[in-house]
């Protein structure tokens, strides 16, 4: 059975799009989403929680041409949707309440 997570002479750096998508997802996620974190994160957790939207898009992209993992993808791509959507939805409570 060939080792899954080598990496090998074929690769090529579509492959990483759906890991970076997953990181850069669960950052965002947890910083829009954790009370302690909201303030210091603000900001970061909404330019993380878009590249991680566009990056998981890409990599389901290339996943369905058969390069990459498609599950890694489509997390990192709803949990940066959740991570968006949760900075908007502060931001949105943040201007209601001001």
């Amino acid at each position: 059975m060939p080792d899954l997570v080598a990496s090998d002479r074929s690769d090529t750096p579509t492959v990483a799009l759906g890991p970076t998508a997953l990181v850069l997802g669960a950052f965002s996620a947890v910083a829009a989403w954790v009370p302690a974190l909201v303030f210091v994160t603000f900001p970061w957790a909404f330019i993380a929680g878009a590249l991680a939207v566009t990056f998981g898009a890409w990599g389901i992209y290339h996943a369905r041409q058969g390069t990459g993992r498609l599950w890694t993808a489509v997390a990192g791509t709803t949990l940066g949707a959740v991570g968006c959507a949760g900075t908007v939805a502060l931001l949105w409570l943040w201007a209601l309440v001001a």
